[in-house]
């Protein structure tokens, strides 16, 4: 067990996304998998029924006790749900998570519609989290959710960088047509990263599932462009070997073990 990934993250009860979705995909891309539990949303494949947020003392009490015993190689951060939980992770890791990649996926909405990220959070993410990472994934309307009044997708990209991550992985999930086109964007350098579009309703924790394959990459040691280029041929995958088989009345999840069985 070389390659140490952590999920911080919300739960998912049904399986398909948040911190079960990430453990999946961190074991399937042969990593070993560890979280911190941040939000607890009573949720299925039809959408979210509630959700309680765990006591910040408690998310900082379960990072103390990750990082004292096993140092992660990479961290995936995903639902955080207010702005007492984003300043407790990100205080803790600019302090011990030096030197360590960290894939933020700015989660705000679940695919039902139901919402994630308390909306006087959304600064707070802005100026305390995003300059920590390494990558932020954001979807379209999480990206026009932290820069308003941008329509155009490179511009977009570009206000986003100017938050302060390194990289800017703006995903095209919400666009139409025949293929799935995402914006990866440095300072430096841009590229569209493209496969062909997969007709399916089971798309619960695909967000979830690209950011954790991210992290998983970069935790065995490839670039973020690398990364990103395998952990969305992972998706792809995923995707296609579930689009016939739904689990769930709702949106079903992916298939993240579809090499295995």
């Amino acid at each position: 067990m070389r390659y140490k990934c952590l999920s911080i993250a919300g739960f998912d009860g049904s399986g398909g996304a948040g911190i079960q979705a990430d453990l999946k995909t961190f074991s399937a891309l042969g990593c070993y998998g560890m979280t911190v539990l941040t939000a607890l949303p009573v949720q299925n494949t039809c959408g979210v029924r509630g959700c309680f947020d765990i006591p910040v003392n408690i998310i900082e009490a379960q990072l103390e006790a990750i990082f004292e015993d096993i140092m992660p190689d990479s961290i995936k951060v995903g639902m955080l749900f207010s702005k007492e939980i984003i300043e407790t992770v990100a205080d803790f890791l600019k302090k011990y998570a030096i030197n360590i990649p960290i894939v933020l996926d700015p989660v705000m909405m679940a695919k039902s519609g139901d919402v994630l990220l308390l909306p006087d959070a959304i600064q707070t993410l802005k100026s305390k989290l995003i300059p920590l990472a390494s990558i932020i994934t954001p979807n379209i309307p999480e990206a026009q959710a932290l820069i308003q009044n941008v329509v155009e997708l490179e511009s977009l990209a570009n206000k986003l960088l100017d938050l302060g991550p390194q990289v800017v992985l703006l995903k095209g999930g919400h666009l139409q047509g025949s293929e799935s086109k995402d914006l990866f964007l440095t300072t430096e350098f841009q590229e569209w990263l493209i496969l062909p579009r997969i007709q399916s309703n089971n798309t619960h924790g695909t967000g979830c599932t690209l950011s954790a394959a991210i992290c998983a990459f970069l935790a065995k040691g490839f670039n973020l462009l690398d990364a990103c280029k395998h952990a969305k041929n992972y998706l792809y995958h995923a995707m296609l070997a579930s689009k016939d088989n739904s689990v769930g009345l709702g949106h079903g999840p992916v298939h993240h073990f579809y090499d295995i069985w």
